[in-house]
């Protein structure tokens, strides 16, 4: 008969397996949220510090703008100064028309920025409206939006506007907020979109489930807890399409479309520069810069605020 074998058994002492530090929890940080955590993120960013200087900039420009220049954009333009190039006072020189050119960028900032803030509110207020009804609703209601959107969707936003500013109602009384309400008629579908698919994404999460079993209203669970979690990727959007109706509007104003004539938009001393960009080429890189760098003011802020905002990026 064969003896027994009895083997030992080796157990490592907790301290020295290294374990408690691998499972161990920082306690002395609290875990931050969402928002909080996206601004310590946008602040190590370069591209949210130049931008945001940028914004700020074009911002003091467009409701100061006597504060750097004294001319009037159409008052003192004088044939004789057609085309002319750099003096003292004048410092980007003067159009076909004879008026400052300096004085006429720095006014057209008002007329950009208005019109793609306002243009901005008005499709986040029916977008976001629209969006978070048929997300969270669904049935006939989400049915119903889904196809008003898609009428919407099948017109481009250029050649929408074109055809909108044509109807007598429009033609006949051209002002900012005739562009900003076209701009808002065709734009928000897209927004609209976007936070469907964000509420539909948190509707069914644990914390609404846990509301709405407290006697918390649909409609009020919807405002107090489903939109506050789905507002990330609509700011995202917000923060781009600024700048997208910031061209717009500039390019309509390009078309003769736009805002009137009395009103600065670069849009306006981009086409009329076409006729000197021989002569003269200047007085169309001006306007054309400051549009540009306004626009891409935006765009980099907006890509910055969708990766500090991205969920994936987050660290524990």
């Amino acid at each position: 008969m064969k003896p027994e074998r009895t083997e030992g058994h080796f157990v490592a002492p907790f301290d020295e397996v290294g374990l408690g530090a691998t499972d161990a929890l920082r306690v002395e940080e609290a875990p931050l949220s969402l928002w909080a955590d996206a601004w310590r993120k946008l602040r190590r960013r370069p591209l949210f510090i130049i931008s945001s200087i940028m914004i700020l900039a074009l911002v003091f420009i467009a409701l100061f703008p006597g504060a750097l220049t004294q001319t009037p954009p159409n008052e003192n333009c004088l044939l004789e100064n057609s085309e002319a190039g750099p003096r003292d006072g004048h410092p980007f020189g003067f159009t076909f028309q004879g008026c400052d050119l300096y004085s006429r960028v720095v006014h057209g900032t008002q007329a950009s920025l208005t019109v793609g803030v306002l243009a901005v509110l008005c499709v986040l207020v029916i977008g976001v409206t629209f969006g978070a009804l048929a997300g969270y609703y669904g049935g006939w209601l989400d049915a119903l939006l889904a196809r008003l959107g898609d009428i919407f969707f099948a017109l481009p936003l250029v050649l929408g506007a074109l055809v909108i500013t044509q109807l007598p109602l429009f033609r006949e009384n051209k002002s900012v907020w005739t562009v900003v309400l076209v701009i808002a008629m065709l734009a928000w579908p897209q927004m609209a979109r976007i936070t469907r698919g964000a509420v539909i994404e948190v509707r069914n999460a644990d914390f609404v489930t846990a509301a709405r079993s407290l006697g918390v209203s649909r409609f009020g669970a919807l405002l107090r807890h489903v939109l506050p979690n789905a507002i990330a990727p609509v700011i995202v959007l917000a923060t781009l399409e600024l700048g997208v109706f910031i061209v717009t509007e500039a390019t309509l104003s390009f078309l003769g479309i736009g805002v009137p004539e009395s009103v600065m938009s670069w849009g306006h001393d981009i086409a009329a520069a076409q006729q000197s960009i021989r002569t003269n080429p200047m007085i169309l890189i001006y306007p054309s810069v400051a549009l540009s760098l306004c626009v891409l003011s935006f765009i980099m802020l907006g890509d910055a605020v969708r990766d500090a905002l991205d969920p994936k990026s987050r660290t524990r």
